[in-house]
């Protein structure tokens, strides 16, 4: 059952998708269109889930399920990853190579490979003040507070 996503509880779990690239405002009517479908049609064992989604800055593809009713199981996790990769093939984008950095560069979004932001780190042309895309997050509340971090506050530390 497709909710909206900010009226989804903070418990709620959620699944981050980045792309290596930003969407195009065409491309994002046409894929939003499509997810309200999948999640319109999502189940778990037959039921209903009460989820959402977001796409935020043209490149972050948020899915959302509040689990206190019905829970995301093996089979519907794997039909919502079915879908975002048929939305990869469809929309020529990478979705789902959890090796790659989203970092803020001012008002943008940059994306590099791990290696490469490694590099960067190396060749201090990012810093621990950095502001990076913390995809490990599990929930919503998680997403609101820890997700947009510097660098030193995420993951992304251990290569300072």
């Amino acid at each position: 059952m497709l909710v909206e996503f900010n009226t989804l509880p903070e418990h709620s779990r959620v699944w981050i998708y980045q792309a290596n690239r930003s969407f195009s405002e065409e491309e994002l009517t046409e894929i939003k269109q499509k997810l309200d479908t999948f999640i319109t049609n999502w189940t778990a064992h037959g039921s209903d889930l009460n989820s959402g989604y977001e796409i935020r800055y043209k490149r972050f593809i948020i899915l959302a399920v509040d689990q206190t009713s019905q829970s995301a199981t093996g089979c519907s996790i794997d039909a919502s990853v079915r879908f975002i990769q048929q939305l990869e093939q469809d929309y020529n984008v990478d979705l789902m190579d959890k090796m790659n950095v989203s970092y803020k560069q001012g008002q943008f979004v940059a994306h590099k490979t791990l290696l490469d932001f490694k590099k960067m780190v190396k060749d201090k042309a990012v810093s621990k003040n950095t502001i990076v895309f913390n995809n490990l997050v599990t929930n919503i509340g998680e997403l609101n507070e820890n997700w947009e971090v510097p660098a030193e506050q995420s993951w992304h530390s251990r290569f300072f």
